[in-house]
């Protein structure tokens, strides 16, 4: 009931008359808000944790005005009466800061309010124009860059809601800044109008009601009048002070406070040259010497204490060097002091990720680091997208590589590396983007699009631009999981295959029991399914798989064999990841010559290996073209084959074409409608 009865107050007290003191009261906590407001901006980090401040700038301009009426009530009933009239605070403000004299008054109050109205109300208003309008057009980027640590399990479905919620709420913000803007413009231009009446009416009414002189008037009711605009206009020129503090805030590392010091004397070569121009301004003759000599000796000790303080150039560099020297020198092998054992010898990690001195912190537990959660958070999306849970990702130092360098191994062998910069930002270009970035040229290691490494400070200026924005930890986590997707199925080995049996077992222990092994060994079974993650074929439909395995075991045991009759069993789901909800099935087909010429190969070689090479080299170069017209019109690449000759070409062409897919005819649900995009055939 707060917010409610403070409005209904402030309302009432344009009616109902005010007794001085009260005034009094009403005019200091004007005040003492103004103040708490300008502190709290300065204070506030990010924009968005003052998110209430423009309701706040409505409710203390409404308040403004408010005592403006009350007051102005007052000064013209009871003005004749003496300085003090309207309370002792108008009092003060007309007597002590103008000296008693309206005609400074008058010309103090008209400074201020052009201050307020021209300079500092004009200037917030347009920064949260603009802001309002970059920040919706940074709006598509930002989502997009959610969207891709969400697909790449970098955040979950909470965090990412948070994240959409968080820009819906800055691109409110700014456009409530924009507009909570103008009331303090019209509370400005209303207190000069204001401050006319009350001169004009006060002198009517002292000449006319009080029989006092013009003279007498004047200085009674313009100096009330002046205390009373005063009293309001600072306040109103504090409240514009802090809207200007909001709006113009840029980063969200530190406060302002902390910015300025950072920013402003954290270059010692500034303060030094500062500090000579100062010192020779104060040799010139006439000038005030003293005044400008302390200040240049000001300059020179800050610019002295900061040369101090990076007294040893590269100190940072340089002990980052000595721990890695140092641990280096600790990894040499010693002399041997016992027989080698079979303990000497170290398993090979099925999946690991090798890092840079540089980039230790993100994978420090002791410093939480980032690159962690992002693991876990990739290998649990992992696990609930695909099917099954891969090994752990085993992560060591490597002083071999670059200081901002990293490898991600499989197996011992090498399967992807890059840098990434922590405490830097990684711009990627999607293709769109509206202009250019300073910073270090680079690629996104996990697909290949031109990317350029900035500072934290451009981030707000690349999501206008169009870029997607991610941190050191994301660029190196999405670069996994990319890898760990690729290599599917070389990540699934025999034990994984029993775990995923075992964990099924539990809810389904019969259905395990019957097919494992009395109708099939346990490597035929982690064949098939190899098979289906060779392919980006999810397994996550476990009970499916077993029961046609189960089915169709008696009958055959050939894993390419048991694998197709699979992904019939799958095919609503295989189509369903490429063709999402109920859009037409747009495939690419071969011509029925070509159908009848490789059915002809692989009856003739078994797997197709009698293929003549001159057609072979024009079907590789016709799928690619069609592979590419098909992207370019926003479609998946996929191939529609006949069942014979479907696991015939996903192997022939996935070496030509890696995004391709080929369907067989009997995976399409009857449901689904099938349209022809093109037509492959081979001219004789």
């Amino acid at each position: 009931m707060a917010a409610p009865l403070l409005i209904i107050l402030i309302l009432s007290m344009m009616v109902l008359p005010l007794p001085t003191f009260v005034l009094d009261v009403f005019f200091t906590f004007n005040i003492a808000l103004s103040v708490m407001v300008m502190l709290v901006s300065l204070y506030t980090v990010r924009a968005l944790e003052f998110s209430v401040f423009p309701t706040v700038l409505l409710v203390t301009t409404l308040l403004r005005l408010s005592l403006n009426v009350a007051s102005t009530r007052v000064v013209l009933l009871e003005g004749h009466t003496g300085p003090d009239a309207a309370g002792k605070v108008i009092e003060a403000f007309g007597h002590f800061l103008v000296g008693g004299n309206y005609a400074v008054g008058i010309v103090v109050f008209i400074i201020l309010t052009v201050i307020n109205f021209v300079v500092v109300t004009k200037g917030a208003g347009r920064i949260a124009e603009v802001g309002a309008r970059f920040t919706l057009d940074a709006m598509p980027g930002k989502q997009m860059a959610i969207d891709a640590d969400l697909n790449a399990g970098l955040i979950g479905e909470e965090e990412a809601r948070r994240r959409r919620k968080e820009i819906a709420d800055e691109a409110d913000f700014y456009g409530s800044m924009d507009g909570a803007s103008k009331f303090v413009r019209g509370d400005a231009v209303a207190g000069i109008l204001i401050l006319l009446i009350n001169m004009i009416g006060g002198m009517l009414i002292g000449v006319m009601e009080h029989d006092m002189t013009a003279g007498g008037a004047a200085k009674s009711y313009v100096l009330l009048t002046i205390g009373d605009g005063l009293v309001a206009q600072i306040p109103a020129l504090i409240i514009s002070i802090a809207a200007g503090l909001v709006v113009s805030r840029v980063g969200s590392g530190e406060d302002v406070g902390g910015q300025v010091v950072s920013q402003l004397f954290g270059d010692s070569r500034v303060l030094a040259i500062a500090a000579g121009i100062m010192a020779l301004m104060g040799m010139i003759p006439g000038m005030p010497n003293f005044v400008f000599l302390l200040l240049a000796s000001a300059l020179g000790y800050l610019a002295w204490r900061g040369v101090n303080a990076k007294a040893a150039p590269g100190a940072k560099e340089a002990a980052e060097t000595a721990a890695a020297a140092q641990a280096a020198q600790a990894a040499i092998p010693q002399p041997e002091s016992q027989e080698a054992a079979w303990t000497d010898v170290v398993p090979v990690d099925t999946l690991g990720l090798e890092v840079g001195y540089r980039l230790i912190p993100l994978v420090d537990r002791g410093q939480d680091g980032e690159l962690l959660k992002r693991i876990r958070g990739l290998r649990k999306k992992f696990a609930a997208e695909i099917g099954f849970l891969t090994s752990p990702v085993h992560i060591r130092d490597n002083l071999e590589l670059k200081p901002n360098g990293y490898r991600i191994t499989l197996k011992g062998v090498d399967v992807g590396s890059g840098e990434a910069y922590p405490g830097s930002l990684m711009a990627i270009n999607p293709g769109r983007v509206a202009g250019a970035l300073p910073g270090r040229e680079a690629k996104d290691p996990a697909f290949g699009l031109p990317a350029v490494w900035i500072e934290q400070g451009l981030r707000e200026q690349a999501h206008a631009l169009g870029y997607t924005v991610v941190d050191a930890a994301t660029v190196v986590a999405t670069h996994l999981n990319h890898l760990i997707l690729t290599h599917a199925a070389e990540l699934f080995g025999r034990q994984e295959a029993q775990a995923l049996l075992e964990h099924i077992g539990r809810d389904q222990p019969k259905l395990v029991e019957d097919l494992v092994p009395k109708a099939l060994p346990l490597a035929v079974v982690q064949r098939v399914l190899q098979s289906l993650l060779e392919e980006g074929v999810a397994i996550r439909d476990m009970r499916s798989i077993v029961e046609t395995l189960a089915e169709h075991a008696p009958r055959t045991q050939d894993p390419m064999e048991l694998t197709s009759r699979v992904r019939v069993a799958l095919g609503r789901a295989i189509v369903q990841q490429l063709f999402p909800g109920n859009a037409d099935v747009q495939v690419m087909v071969l011509d029925p010559g070509l159908e009848r010429l490789l059915g002809q190969a692989l009856g003739a070689g078994g797997d197709g290996s009698v293929i003549e090479p001159g057609l072979a080299d024009t079907l590789m170069r016709e799928v690619a073209n069609s592979s590419q017209q098909q992207e370019e019109m926003g479609l998946p690449a996929v191939l529609l084959v006949p069942a014979p000759l479907r696991w015939l070409l996903s192997r022939f062409l996935r070496r030509v074409v890696p995004s391709l897919k080929v369907l067989a005819n009997s995976e399409v649900p009857e449901t689904r409608t099938i349209k022809v995009t093109s037509v492959i055939g081979v001219k004789a």
